[in-house]
């Protein structure tokens, strides 16, 4: 028992000897004071990112190591240790990774295949020899400074990840830039007159600071500055006065700088319940899911604003602005359910009458979605808007002229329900939607109903991994029945559009496409309006 005892103490000390030879000259280089912050972080990354293939196997001949040859200057060791003593341990794929920096947990693995085989050894027969033994006494001797530098070092290591794991977060705020350059035009004849826009070349900048205070909520600030133009302006104002030939990514304000995003969001009780509260530019589309995956995004999106989101459910007037709204998440998340009231940007701070946080436009609102599996996600709405007379626009300038205002300038309200959905399935996906709108003039009994509906396939990774086609289409925002004088659209406008994403590199993203107009205006005597596109985007 004596000498057993004797074996198991020195043994670790023989192993972690040899370790401190092979490494002699980094252990000396660096002293307690030299190790910082920085190294004791790279070093928890290493161990992070390798962590995943640390498990280790043991070999029974030193050329089951593929990595290791006769040539390697340690390569007689490391027979040595195999032949004699059977404890050295490889990693799965069959390699041994000389060269690379050992952690605490491999040196245990080491630590414990050399205990269990000299256990085995002096078990049968006394197989080590008093020769063995005094030699592992000599070296316990030797080494007893060094191993007792390495111990202390370890203790520090250890003392300073702790500080680190206890106060790793600290205030944050993180820069995201995106920058589009635009190529558009469109073509066709527009009230009598034949192609009445000229070529544009266009920008839009967005600067966002995203700021944590612990790590998972988000304080969003954008700025914001373009000169896209906007062809549901009048004929020779830089348009074509249709709104649904309205680019996804427009915004005009000669590039000014402008805040166009101010809110906040943040998680409670393990991520089950989110709270957001806004002062400016706190859309529909932050709080509610939109199931359109691949063409949501202003800037790496559809060409169209219609294709990017129902107008019915997610562009109502009072659809971006202040306001608060809220989640909870139900069944292992596979159920959320939300909730917003948001007023018209700009009106929730005047107290000034008919506007401010009850008295102005606002759009109030649920949503349910359901995701039964990874694939699948399906979402229910419910909005109730009121828009006051200098406000009203029911579509968010995307469909016809009368679906936007029903009954003209007057105080009008809404409630509007939706369905939508996005399915993957393999390399594609599929987006639904569609809404309904029942409009009421307010002061008379007059009503009207007007609907929309999109759908699209993507097809992903195209050519090039990161790339997608899409081609999509739908009715865009019309009146089918209208109790007021101004009466219904008498056709159906209809949208169809194609476009394909291809990545140059993981910040440069160039997107070729058009939309066809179809019955512009919801007036099939209007003639067929194509809007061809060029983009490039890059972001930061």
């Amino acid at each position: 028992m004596i000498r057993l005892w004797q074996t198991l103490k020195v043994a670790s000390i023989l192993v972690a000897a040899s370790l401190l030879t092979a490494n002699n000259v980094n252990a000396q280089a660096q002293s307690a004071e030299g190790q910082g912050v920085d190294q004791t972080l790279q070093q928890i990354n290493n161990y992070q990112q390798m962590g995943q293939d640390r498990s280790q196997s043991q070999v029974t001949n030193v050329n089951q190591l593929r990595d290791v040859s006769p040539t390697d200057w340690a390569y007689e060791a490391l027979r040595s240790l195999v032949d004699r003593y059977g404890c050295i341990s490889g990693f799965p794929n069959q390699t041994y990774r000389g060269n690379q920096a050992l952690s605490r947990y491999e040196f245990a693995a080491g630590l414990n295949s050399c205990l269990n085989q000299i256990e085995r050894l002096i078990a049968s027969q006394g197989s080590v020899g008093q020769e063995d033994l005094d030699t592992i006494n000599r070296l316990a001797q030797e080494f007893e400074a060094e191993l007792a530098t390495v111990a202390g070092r370890v203790d520090e290591l250890e003392s300073r990840t702790a500080v680190l794991e206890d106060s790793q977060f600290s205030t944050t705020t993180k820069l995201k830039g995106e920058v589009i350059f635009a190529i558009a035009d469109t073509f066709g004849d527009v009230e009598g007159q034949d192609d009445p826009t000229e070529t544009t070349f266009s920008d839009r900048v967005r600067l966002e600071f995203n700021t944590s205070f612990t790590g998972k909520d988000n304080l969003r600030t954008r700025l914001e500055a373009g000169n896209v133009p906007e062809f549901d302006e009048d004929i020779g104002e830089g348009g074509i006065g249709l709104d649904s030939a309205r680019l996804g990514f427009d915004a005009n304000n000669g590039n000014d700088i402008e805040i166009n995003d101010l809110f906040y969001q943040t998680p409670l009780f393990d991520d089950k319940i989110t709270i957001y509260a806004g002062v400016e530019g706190l859309d529909i589309s932050n709080i509610f899911e939109v199931h359109n995956p691949v063409l949501a995004s202003s800037g790496t999106g559809a060409l169209s604003r219609f294709s990017r989101r129902n107008p019915i459910l997610y562009r109502a007037g009072g659809s971006e602005g202040s306001g608060v709204a809220g989640s909870v998440k139900f069944l292992d998340d596979k159920i959320t359910v939300t909730g917003l009231y948001l007023t018209e940007d700009g009106e929730s701070s005047e107290p000034d009458e008919g506007e401010g946080i009850f008295n102005g436009s606002f759009n109030a609102g649920a949503q349910v979605v359901v995701e039964p599996f990874d694939a699948l996600s399906v979402g229910l709405v419910y909005l109730r808007s009121f828009q006051t007379e200098e406000d009203v626009n029911l579509t968010g300038s995307t469909g016809s002229e009368l679906a936007e205002e029903p009954f003209g300038d007057v105080d009008t309200s809404a409630d509007q329900f939706g369905l939508s959905a996005d399915l993957e399935v393999g390399q594609f996906v599929f987006a639904l939607n569609g809404g309904v709108s029942f409009a009421d003039e307010l002061g008379t009994d007059n009503s009207a109903l007007l609907y929309t509906a999109f759908g699209s396939v993507s097809f992903l990774d195209l050519v090039k991994e990161g790339s997608a086609l899409s081609i999509g289409g739908g009715v865009v925002p019309t009146i089918v029945e209208n109790d007021n004088v101004l009466g219904e659209d008498e056709d159906t406008p209809v949208l169809v559009e194609a476009l394909y994403k291809f990545p140059l590199n993981d910040n440069i993203l160039f997107t070729p496409g058009a939309y066809v107009l179809i019955n512009p205006d919801a007036d099939s005597d209007n003639d067929t309006v194509v809007v061809g596109v060029l983009r490039t985007t890059f972001k930061f």
